[in-house]
């Protein structure tokens, strides 16, 4: 049960996002962010609104018949949505951490495995998940027991969510009393960083033997 009005308005607002998507229902289509510039809101709406973008550039390079070229060009642009839902949820956890700074930290005060921004994060991807397969639940051209496997495994989703929603509404409570510490965990993506990534640096040498190096 989501029983904390911030959560219930955090998961309307990636409900709103993943409902916008599939009203123009393109990967090409920027939409327009409803929310204030500088705003939690906006940060959450952008995040969702990526992954719903992502989750279907997924589904579009597993086409079998898909052509090789389209296939990479599709890749690099997963990799760029990648980078930009690490963005995101960095500033999210940014802005978190400058909203929550003046807390009284107790001396007893315990650590999360994940930042509050990563959490949402999951969250975003679980509006998804329930989006799509409430979507398989409703066809119309699929035998009832298609429908039947898919309404079982919503169920899962939907106790999942509530779990989840629960889960961070806890970690709020515990960071604005001071039972846990607001922490940011930087992700260090390395594969999108001519810097870091041996083979862009490298790129033009002996790929193969550096890129071996490293290992």
């Amino acid at each position: 049960m989501i029983n904390d009005n911030r959560i219930e308005k955090w998961v309307r607002i990636f409900e709103e996002a993943t409902e916008e998507y599939h009203r123009m229902n393109s990967v090409d289509v920027e939409v327009k962010n409803p929310y204030g510039k500088g705003s939690l809101e906006l940060m959450l709406f952008r995040k969702n609104y990526i992954d719903a973008v992502q989750w279907h550039l997924e589904d579009i390079i597993r086409n079998p018949r898909i052509i090789p070229e389209e296939a990479l060009i599709i890749k690099r642009r997963i990799d760029r949505s990648n980078q930009e839902r690490t963005d995101i949820v960095e500033q999210i956890d940014d802005y978190l951490r400058d909203l929550y700074k003046d807390v009284k930290v107790l001396p007893e005060a315990t650590l999360n495995t994940e930042s509050p921004a990563w959490a949402m994060d999951r969250l975003s991807i679980l509006i998804l998940k329930v989006y799509h397969m409430r979507q398989e639940v409703n066809r119309s051209d699929v035998p009832v027991e298609h429908r039947e496997r898919c309404a079982a495994k919503l169920e899962v989703l939907l106790e999942q969510k509530a779990d989840l929603c629960e889960a961070i509404n806890q970690l709020f409570t515990d960071i604005t009393t001071g039972h846990c510490r607001m922490k940011v965990y930087k992700q260090m993506k390395m594969y999108n960083d001519p810097s870091l990534n041996p083979v862009l640096y490298c790129y033009g040498q002996s790929v193969t033997h550096t890129a071996i190096g490293h290992r």
